[in-house]
């Protein structure tokens, strides 16, 4: 069965590293170092995809997989 949590670009990166620990193989994958990151507290998962360059939709859906691992 699915699980009912969903990941989305607008969440902040902490909470989504405090609710779902499992996604920061995730982070580390894309180069985020977001744990140590000032900007994290505050930056949205999608704000912070962009000052790194990368699609913020593909780490939603990588980030989403991994909850469902």
């Amino acid at each position: 069965m699915m699980s009912e949590r969903k990941i989305t670009k607008d969440m902040s990166i902490i909470d989504i590293v405090q609710n779902y620990p499992e996604t920061l193989d995730v982070f580390a994958k894309y180069g985020m170092g977001c744990i140590g990151c000032a900007a994290a507290k505050f930056e949205n998962l999608e704000a912070g995809a962009r000052v790194h360059g990368l699609d913020p939709d593909a780490i939603v859906e990588d980030l989403n997989a991994a909850l469902s691992k």
